[in-house]
């Protein structure tokens, strides 16, 4: 998780991920210092000493007007002018689903593209978990539609829709729908050992978590091996 503005190193992590925190959930000084530590909740200072360093990291817009204001009614919350690319995935997602299958493609690259690791950098703190979840779905999902796209548009292009099936797995390596993207791609291409590649590799995965395959992937792999046996 990165923010303009604030380091990778010291307290820079846990400054991003207060940033993160009052982006997405605006709050008393009470409920900010226990979201950023459940287990040993910030004390007063501390919280002061860190909404200042990030405060100063974050700066101020072309007019001046501080990214984190200096709030009088006991809220602490960023400027409405503070983006998050999280915001942007998910314009141009919704808007390539609108486009249609080919005009689309475009902005569905471009929403995976901001893409850089998985969300809240694979630590999901506890009041993140629902978020995380969101983007891990909304991620998969328009990579699936991508890889859809890319698979059975008037000019397939198997090369790039595996592209994408690299990268969602990267995000989540036990996303399933992937995997019986994967199988299909490797079906069209004729390239039979990679279809059992894709599904032993998510065997594996699926045995480490203690989880049953969905029986949708289990009809995709079926049908292929019986079709080309």
């Amino acid at each position: 998780m990165t923010v303009t503005g604030i380091q990778a190193s010291g307290h820079g992590p846990k400054l991003a991920q207060l940033a993160a925190y009052l982006y997405f959930k605006p709050g008393r000084p009470e409920t900010v210092r226990e979201a950023m530590d459940p287990h040993k909740p910030w004390g007063a200072n501390t919280l002061q000493v860190r909404i200042s360093q990030l405060r100063s990291g974050l700066g101020a817009d072309a007019d001046g007007a501080l990214y984190l204001p200096r709030d009088r009614t006991g809220i602490y919350k960023l400027s409405p002018k503070v983006r998050c690319d999280w915001d942007r995935f998910l314009h141009l997602a919704e808007r390539g689903l609108r486009k249609g299958p080919s005009a689309g493609i475009t902005d569905l690259e471009a929403a995976l593209a901001l893409v850089r690791g998985v969300p809240f950098g694979g630590t999901s703190p506890t009041w993140a978990a629902v978020h995380h979840q969101e983007m891990l779905v909304r991620i998969i999902d328009t990579a699936h539609t991508l890889v859809d796209r890319r698979r059975t548009g008037p000019r397939p292009d198997l090369d790039a829709a595996r592209r994408v099936i690299r990268q969602g797995l990267d995000i989540d390596d036990s996303a399933e729908l992937l995997y019986q993207d994967w199988m299909r791609i490797e079906d069209q291409a004729g390239n039979h050992a990679a279809v059992r590649t894709a599904y032993t590799t998510l065997l594996t995965i699926n045995r480490c978590l203690d989880v049953s395959t969905e029986s949708e992937t289990e009809a995709v792999y079926e049908s292929i091996v019986r079709r080309t046996a």
